[in-house]
């Protein structure tokens, strides 16, 4: 079922925050958090030290009325600075590869910043954008050429 979620970006200590706003709302985050060092190095990038291979990739919290808070460390070593403007997304899952695309393609109309969609490690079709009027946007989606997106943390809370 197609659903929005909030995507929030820390600088290495999403971990903690998450267990704080656990205690906020009562819930626990769901588990595999998956880890940096879970997926493989992009060789074209600087290697990851070994706290950034410690650092969250993506987590998920439930929070309110099925509402889920996901969260992800951003990467010094990749040049990631968290600030207002990047540390807050709109996150879409979609189920329709061509209404992933069409809503996509609206969204990044005018962005100042866009990575188009194209399939992504973690078995999505993955884009995002920082819209014109500056709102960041990911639309994630499974693809039928890959196995189904597992189930984003909070499902059935």
């Amino acid at each position: 079922m197609p659903r929005v979620s909030t995507y929030l970006n820390f600088a290495g200590d999403a971990a903690e925050v998450l267990a704080f706003y656990g205690k906020v709302f009562g819930t626990e985050v769901r588990t595999p958090v998956t880890r940096m060092g879970d997926i493989a190095d992009d060789p074209s990038a600087p290697p990851l030290s070994e706290a950034e291979r410690g650092y969250v990739l993506h987590a998920g919290l439930p929070i309110l009325a099925g509402h889920v808070v996901m969260a992800t460390d951003m990467l010094p070593s990749r040049g990631h600075v968290r600030r207002i403007g990047n540390n807050t997304t709109i996150n879409l899952e979609l189920e329709d590869l061509a209404e992933a695309e069409r809503i996509f393609e609206l969204l990044a109309d005018g962005a100042s910043e866009r990575v188009g969609l194209a399939d992504i490690p973690w078995g999505a079709y993955w884009g995002t954008c920082l819209d014109r009027y500056g709102i960041r946007w990911m639309v994630n989606c499974a693809t039928p050429a890959s196995p189904a997106t597992p189930a984003p943390p909070g499902d059935g809370a």
